[in-house]
C-alpha cells in the first residue's frame, strides 16, 4: 500500500498507553484511517490532534475496520475488550485481521486465537521487541506468528510501526519468542544491578566498571545504558517494572510447562515482586537497582 491507498484502510487501535500511543501515531502518519480507544480516555486526545478518530468503546472502534490492533497490558485485559456483547469482536466484520501485539504469553495467545476463529476473524500473533523510544522512531522488531496467507496482507500495517517483521511460525510462535527475549532482558537487568553492587562492595568505582564493559566484548549496549541509568537514579519508565515482572512471571510459567526451570529468573523474581509491592512498579525496570542494595546492617 502507498500513502494514498492507506487512506482507504481503517485500523481500530485498542490501547494507547506508553507503547500504543506512538505506534498508533505512526499509523496515522502513514495515512491510515485510525480509530482509537483506550480505557483511560485522556490518553486519546494527542492522537485525535494528530488525525485519529476517537471511539467511545472498543466495539465502536471495530465497526468497519479492516485491521484491529490490541496493545494492552495482559491477556485478561485483551479478552475483556474483545469478547462479550460489548466487545470489539461483536462488531468486527468477518474477514478482518486482528493484530494481537500485546505481550501476553503463548497460552493467552492460543485462547484469543480461538475467540477470533469463532468470529471469522484472521488472527496474527505479533508482539514487539523494543520500548518507547523505538516505538516513537518506528524501529520496533515485530515477532510474528500466523498463517502464511496473512503476511502480505499485514505487511503495510506492520511496516509503518517497525523496522522489521520476523515470521517465526504459526500463531503462538511470536509470543513464545517474546517470552524468550524478555526473559533474557530481565536476567540482564538483574545481573547489571548485581554487578554494580558487587563492584561497590569491593571498593571499585562502578563508573569505571561500566566503562570497561562498554569497551569489552562481554559488554552489552543495553546493559551499559541501564547501568548508567541506575547510577544516575534516572528511572523514568521506558519499560515499566510491573510489565517486565508480568513477562518474567509468564516466562517462568512457560518454562515449567515445557519442563525447564529458569533458575536465574526464579532466583530474583521474588525480590521484583517485593519491589512492585513497595510502589516501584510504574518506574523503569532498572529501578530494581535500588531494591537490591545489600543489607549491611549485620556488618
Amino acid at each position: 500500500m502507498t500513502m494514498s491507498t492507506n487512506s482507504n484502510t481503517t485500523i481500530a487501535f485498542l490501547g494507547v498507553g506508553r507503547m500504543g500511543s506512538p505506534m498508533a501515531t505512526r499509523l496515522v502518519a502513514a495515512g491510515f484511517l485510525v480509530r482509537v480507544w483506550n480505557r483511560s480516555p485522556q490518553r486519546v486526545a494527542p492522537l485525535v490532534e494528530a488525525g485519529a478518530v476517537e471511539a467511545a468503546s472498543s466495539a465502536e472502534a471495530a465497526i468497519g475496520a479492516d485491521f484491529l490492533v490490541t496493545m494492552l497490558p495482559d491477556g485478561p485485559s485483551v479478552e475483556a475488550v474483545m469478547s462479550g456483547a460489548q466487545g470489539a469482536l461483536s462488531t468486527l466484520r468477518s474477514g478482518a485481521v486482528w493484530l494481537q501485539m500485546s505481550s501476553i504469553g503463548a497460552d493467552w495467545t492460543n485462547r484469543l486465537s480461538e475467540l477470533a476463529a469463532h468470529s471469522g476473524v484472521l488472527f496474527v500473533d505479533a508482539p514487539v521487541s523494543g520500548s518507547v523510544g523505538p516505538a516513537e522512531a518506528g524501529t520496533l522488531l515485530v515477532l510474528a506468528g500466523g498463517p502464511i496467507e496473512a503476511r502480505d496482507q499485514v505487511a503495510p500495517v506492520l511496516d509503518a510501526m517497525s523496522r522489521q517483521t520476523v515470521w517465526l511460525g504459526p500463531v503462538g510462535a511470536g509470543s513464545k519468542a517474546k517470552l524468550v527475549l524478555n526473559n533474557w532482558l530481565v536476567d540482564l537487568v538483574e545481573a547489571t544491578a548485581e554487578t554494580l553492587h558487587f563492584s561497590e562492595a569491593l571498593g571499585l568505582d562502578p563508573q569505571l566498571i561500566i566503562g570497561l564493559l562498554d569497551e569489552a566484548p562481554i559488554g552489552s549496549p543495553y546493559a551499559v545504558g541501564k547501568a548508567r541509568q541506575m547510577l544516575a537514579g534516572e528511572f523514568a519508565p521506558s519499560f515499566a517494572l510491573k510489565h517486565a515482572l508480568k513477562d518474567a512471571d509468564l516466562s517462568v510459567a512457560a518454562g515449567r510447562d515445557a519442563g525447564i526451570e529458569l533458575r536465574v529468573t526464579e532466583s530474583f523474581i521474588g525480590s521484583w515482586h517485593r519491589a512492585v509491592a513497595n510502589g516501584l512498579g510504574e518506574q523503569d525496570l532498572s529501578v530494581v537497582f535500588t531494591n537490591s542494595e545489600p543489607d549491611r546492617s549485620a556488618q
